[in-house]
C-alpha cells in the first residue's frame, strides 16, 4: 500500500506598486485559484513578503505554514522562503531553518559574493541568490550536506527558486553529475523521472509575467541555449524551478508545469511547478486472523475460540469460500495486532482464569494434540523445524500446539502446560527501488511461561518474567504454565522482522519446497517400467500375433480354406452384443466421464498456476464447479452408449446419470456430517452451504447431463463393425487363471502399482496436514495411470477374446476399475500404521471419507480401461473381413 505526497513549489513574485499590471492585489485571487485547484499538500514558497502569506494563511484556512523572513525572525519587510502544509494531512514533527552562508545559524548572513540573504527550511525549500554562480554552488553543497546528514532511508523533498538551470554547475552537482569541494550530491529531478508530464512544451520557468509570449529575440535566445546546452534525457528544460528528490521510497508519478491564467495574466513571473509522489505506508497496522483447530489424532476441527482464548472486542468472521467451508476454515480477527517493521517485546494480550470446565477443554485439546492455526497476509502461519537429516535445511508445521504434557522434576505426575507466549517472526522483502516491504513469511515459536507480576493485575502492568525495558525476554519454557482449576494465564507475544531476499512472487515457494523430490522421481521412474512392461505387451498383441491373426484369418477367407474359426475371430458374432445392465454400465461410463474431465481440467489449471495455494479452497471449489459443468460430457457420453445398445428410453438413462452417483456420496456425506455436528466441530457443514451443494447439483449439473444426453442421443447412433447372431453363443468353461474374478484382480494391481508411491504423499497431506503442491509430478503420473489402466485392459481383453469369451464389456470397467479396492486396503494399512486416530468418530471420518475416494477412483479408472477395450475391438474386428 502506498500513500500520496503532492508537492508545489511557487516562486510568488515581491509586491508591485498599485499601478502594475503584475501588483499583488491584481493577482492574489488567481494564486489562491491556482493553489486551491492543485490542492498541494506541501506548498512551497519563495518571494512571498509578509502581506503576500497572511492573505495565502487566510484564504487556505485548512494550511499551516512554517518559515520566517530571510533577514531573521524579527523581520517582517522582506522576503520568506515560507512551506504551507495541509494540517489535517501531515504534521509538523521537527522544523528549522538554515541560511546558505558561511554562517547558516546566524539571521541575515551572507557569504560567497550573494546580493541578499538567502535560507533553506525542511521540507527543503530554497530560494537561491540570483546573481552569484559562485553563492548558488556553495548554497547547494551546504544544503545537501544538511541533507546527507539525514538517516539514508528518509525521503527528502528538495524544491524551490534555484535561479539557474540544470545543467549548470550548481543542477549538475545536486544531481550526481559533477563534484564540488570533492563531494557529489545524490539528488533526482522529479520533471524526467516523473511516469506522466505535462506540459513539456514549456521549456522555461521563468517568464516574467509574458507566459508562452517570449518574443521572436528571446525564442531565439532560448533555441541557441538550448542547442548549447546539448540536453539529455536528465535535463530536457531550461527550468529554473525544481522539485528534486531523495530517497528511493519515493515514486515521482506525475509532474506539470502549472501554467493556469486568465486572459495572459499570470499568477506569477515563474510557472509554479507540481509534482506528485507515491510514497509506501510506514507502520501499516498488521492483523492476525485466526482459524480452526486442528488434531490429526481426531480429524475433527473447531473454532479458535471455542476455547477460551483472549478475544478482540468484536469478533468478525471472515467471508470464506465454498471449498474453505468444506475444509472446515473458521477464519476471524484476534487481538494480535502490531505494525509493519515495528518490533514489539513482552504485549499482554489478556489475562484469563481458568475454572473447571475450561480447563477441562484446554487439557483434551492438549491431550489431543490439537494445533492453532494463524493467518497473516494470507500466508499461514508456521513453525519451522529443523531436519535432522539435512544440514540448514528446515520443515514447516502448519501452526503450534495449544500446548503439551510434561512432569516436573522429581514429580511423576504428568501435568498440562499451555503455551501462552508466542514468539512472531514476520519475514518481509524490501524493493530496492521504492524501500517499500511486503510480507514473505509468518512464522512463531511458541512457549509456556508462568507469568508473575507486582500488585494488582492491568493489561499495562510490566510482568516481572518479561520486561523489555530490563531486557528480559522469553527464550524457553523452564518455569512453564500449567493448566488447572483456578490457575491464571496470562497470554503474550513478541513481535520481530526479518528481511528476507525471497520476493513477494515466490514467497509460496519456502512453504511448498519439495525436500524429497528424489523419491517423487522414483515413484515416476518405477510407474514408468510398468508402463514399458505392458507397451511392450500391447505392442507385441497388435504388431505381432494379431497382425499375423488378421493376415490368417483374411488369407483363409480369400482362399476358402477355412473349415473352422478359431479365437478372437470366433465369437465376432457375439462381441457386440449388448451386455447385462447395459443401463447400468452406461451410467457408470458417463459418470466416469464427468470425473476424467473434472480431474484433467484441475490438473491443468494447477500445473499451469491457476489455482494459486494463497487461494484456500480453491481447489476444491474449482474441483466442484468442474464436476457440476462436466455433467454435459456426463450425458452425452451416456446416451451415445445407450443408444448404441438400441435404447430408447434416453430420459430415464439421463435422470440416472444425474442421479445415481451423486447420491450415493452425498448419503454417506450426510451421514459423516451428522457425526461432525454430533462433536460439535466446525468441520460441519452449514445448512446453508449444504443448500448450495444441492443447488449445485439440481440447479445445474442435472439440466446440464440432461442437454447432454439429448444431443448425444440426437446423433446417429454407432455401427458395430460387424453383425451380431441372434442367438448368443455359449461361453466356455475357463481355465482358472482367466476366471472373471481373478483376471479383474490381478488387472487392478498394476494400475494401483504406478500410483501408490504418490498416493503416500497425498494422503499425507490430507492427514497430516502438510503441505503439498506438486502437481507437476501428479499430472505426470495421472498420464501414466491412464496408460496403465489403458493398455492392461486392453491385454487382458485380447487373452479374453482368445479364449471365446466375448463377455468384455462389464470386465473390461472392472479390469482397471479394481484398482480402487487395492486403494481402499491402502487407506486401511495407511489408517493402521501411520495414524494415531483413536475415537470411533475419527475412525468412522476416515474411513467414510476414503469409501468415497475409492469409490471415485473406480469409476474413473473403470471408465478408462472400458473406452480403451471398446476401442479396441472395434479396431480389431473392423480388420477382418466376415461373411
Amino acid at each position: 500500500m502506498s500513500v500520496s505526497l503532492t508537492v508545489m513549489t511557487f516562486n510568488l513574485h515581491e509586491d508591485q506598486t498599485e499601478d502594475s499590471p503584475y501588483s499583488w492585489d491584481k493577482r492574489r485571487d488567481l494564486c489562491i485559484s491556482v493553489i486551491t485547484s492543485y490542492s498541494p499538500i506541501i506548498l512551497c514558497t519563495q518571494q512571498g513578503v509578509k502581506s503576500q502569506l497572511d492573505y495565502l494563511q487566510q484564504c487556505l484556512p485548512g494550511y499551516d505554514q512554517f518559515g520566517i523572513s530571510r533577514k531573521g525572525p524579527e523581520d517582517t519587510s522582506d522576503e520568506h522562503c515560507t512551506i504551507f502544509y495541509d494540517k489535517e494531512k501531515v504534521e509538523l514533527l521537527e522544523g528549522g531553518t538554515f541560511w546558505l552562508s558561511e554562517s547558516p545559524s546566524v539571521p541575515g548572513s551572507m557569504s560567497w559574493g550573494s546580493e541578499v540573504p538567502c535560507i533553506a527550511t525542511w521540507i527543503v525549500n530554497t530560494n537561491m541568490d540570483e546573481f552569484s554562480p559562485r553563492a548558488r554552488r556553495r548554497s547547494a553543497l551546504l544544503t545537501w550536506q544538511h541533507i546527507a546528514s539525514l538517516p539514508p532511508g528518509l525521503p527528502v523533498v528538495y524544491c524551490g527558486g534555484f535561479n539557474t538551470q540544470k545543467e549548470s554547475t550548481t543542477g549538475r552537482f545536486l544531481l550526481g553529475r559533477s563534484r564540488e569541494h570533492g563531494a557529489v550530491g545524490d539528488m533526482r529531478d522529479a520533471w524526467p523521472n516523473a511516469r506522466v508530464r505535462k506540459n513539456v512544451s514549456l521549456i522555461r520557468t521563468f517568464h516574467g509575467f509574458k507566459g508562452d509570449k517570449q518574443g521572436a529575440l528571446e525564442f531565439l535566445k532560448l533555441v541557441f541555449r538550448a542547442l548549447c546546452l546539448c540536453w539529455d534525457r536528465q535535463t530536457q528544460d531550461l527550468h529554473v524551478d525544481w522539485i528534486l528528490f531523495r530517497g528511493r521510497s519515493l515514486s515521482p508519478v506525475l509532474c506539470e508545469v502549472v501554467s493556469d491564467n486568465i486572459d495572459g495574466y499570470y499568477p506569477s513571473s515563474h510557472y509554479p511547478i507540481f509534482a506528485e509522489f507515491m510514497l509506501p505506508r510506514t507502520g501499516n497496522p498488521l492483523n492476525v486472523k485466526v482459524n480452526k483447530l486442528t488434531s490429526t489424532k481426531t480429524q475433527l476441527p473447531y473454532s479458535y475460540y471455542s476455547l477460551p482464548y483472549c478475544t478482540p472486542e468484536h469478533i468478525v468472521d471472515s467471508a470464506e469460500n465454498l471449498g474453505e467451508v468444506l475444509r472446515g476454515d473458521r477464519i476471524e480477527n484476534s487481538p494480535y495486532e502490531f505494525k509493519m517493521r515495528d518490533p514489539q517485546m513482552c504485549n499482554a494480550v489478556c489475562r484469563v482464569v481458568l475454572n473447571a470446565k475450561t480447563a477441562k477443554e484446554f487439557k483434551e485439546k492438549i491431550d489431543d494434540e490439537y494445533r492453532v492455526n494463524m493467518i497473516l497476509d494470507n500466508l499461514p502461519l508456521v513453525v519451522p523445524i529443523p531436519r535432522p537429516d539435512q544440514e540448514n535445511a528446515l520443515v514447516y508445521q502448519h501452526g503450534f500446539h495449544v500446548g503439551l504434557r510434561g512432569q516436573y522434576a522429581g514429580n511423576k505426575d504428568e501435568k498440562h502446560f499451555i503455551n501462552n507466549h508466542l514468539t512472531f517472526t514476520v519475514k518481509y522483502h524490501k524493493d530496492q527501488m521504492t524501500e517499500s516491504a511486503r510480507i514473505v513469511g509468518f512464522e512463531v515459536k511458541p512457549f509456556s511461561v508462568k507469568h508473575e507480576y507486582e500488585g494488582e493485575w492491568s493489561k499495562e502492568k510490566r510482568l516481572t518474567t518479561c520486561d523489555p525495558h530490563a531486557k528480559r525476554t522469553v527464550t524457553s519454557s523452564e518455569s512453564p504454565q500449567e493448566v488447572e482449576d483456578k490457575k491464571e494465564i496470562i497470554f503474550t507475544y513478541d513481535v520481530e522482522f526479518q528481511e528476507s531476499d525471497v520476493k513477494w512472487a515466490s514467497r509460496w515457494d519456502t512453504y511448498l519446497l519439495v525436500a524429497d523430490d528424489q523419491i517423487h522421481w522414483f515413484s515416476i521412474v518405477n510407474s514408468l517400467m510398468i508402463v514399458l512392461f505392458l507397451s511392450g505387451m500391447v505392442a507385441m498383441i497388435m504388431l505381432r500375433t494379431l497382425y499375423r491373426d488378421i493376415s490368417k484369418y483374411n488369407q483363409l477367407e480369400t482362399q476358402e480354406e477355412a473349415q473352422e474359426e478359431t479365437g478372437w475371430k470366433l465369437v465376432h458374432g457375439d462381441v457386440f452384443r449388448p451386455p447385462v445392465n447395459s443401463d447400468l454400465l452406461c451410467v457408470y461410463v458417463g459418470t466416469g466421464v464427468q470425473f476424467f474431465g473434472m480431474i484433467l481440467v484441475t490438473m491443468l489449471f494447477a500445473v499451469l498456476g491457476f489455482l494459486s495455494p494463497s487461494n484456500r479452497g480453491g481447489l476444491m471449489t474449482a474441483m466442484l464447479l468442474l464436476w457440476v459443468f462436466m455433467g454435459l460430457f456426463a450425458g452425452y457420453s451416456a446416451a451415445r452408449l445407450y443408444k448404441m445398445f438400441k435404447g430408447t428410453e434416453w430420459k430415464k438413462i439421463s435422470l440416472k446419470t444425474a442421479f445415481m452417483f451423486p447420491a450415493t456420496l452425498f448419503a454417506i456425506f450426510f451421514v459423516l456430517n451428522a457425526l461432525i455436528w454430533g462433536e460439535k466441530s466446525s468441520g460441519a457443514v452449514p445448512f446453508g452451504t449444504m443448500f448450495a451443494l444441492v443447488f449445485l447439483w439440481f440447479g445445474i449439473s442435472v439440466p446440464l447431463i440432461y442437454v447432454g444426453a439429448y444431443v448425444g442421443f440426437r446423433k446417429p447412433s454407432i455401427e458395430d463393425p460387424v453383425k451380431t447372431n441372434k442367438i448368443p453363443r455359449q461361453v466356455p468353461e475357463q481355465a482358472w487363471y482367466m476366471h472373471p474374478a481373478f483376471s479383474i484382480l490381478i488387472g487392478g494391481i498394476l494400475p494401483f502399482g504406478a500410483v501408490f508411491i504418490e498416493l503416500f504423499f497425498i494422503l499425507t497431506s490430507i492427514w497430516l496436514h502438510q503441505f503439498y503442491y506438486i502437481f507437476g509430478f501428479l499430472f505426470i503420473v495421472f498420464i501414466i495411470l491412464i496408460i496403465t489402466c489403458a493398455e492392461i485392459t486392453i491385454v487382458l481383453c485380447y487373452f479374453q477374446l482368445c479364449s471365446e469369451d466375448y463377455l468384455w464389456w462389464w470386465r473390461s470397467y472392472l479390469t482397471s476399475g479394481s484398482s480402487a479396492l487395492y486403494l481402499f486396503l491402502y487407506a486401511a494399512f495407511y489408517f493402521f500404521t501411520k495414524l494415531d486416530i483413536k475415537k470411533p468418530v475419527s475412525g468412522a471420518l476416515y474411513f467414510g471419507y476414503m469409501l468415497i475416494a475409492s469409490y471415485s477412483f473406480f469409476v474413473l479408472t473403470g471408465t478408462i480401461g472400458f473406452y480403451a477395450c471398446f476401442w479396441f475391438t472395434r479396431l480389431i474386428y473392423s480388420s477382418v473381413k466376415f461373411d
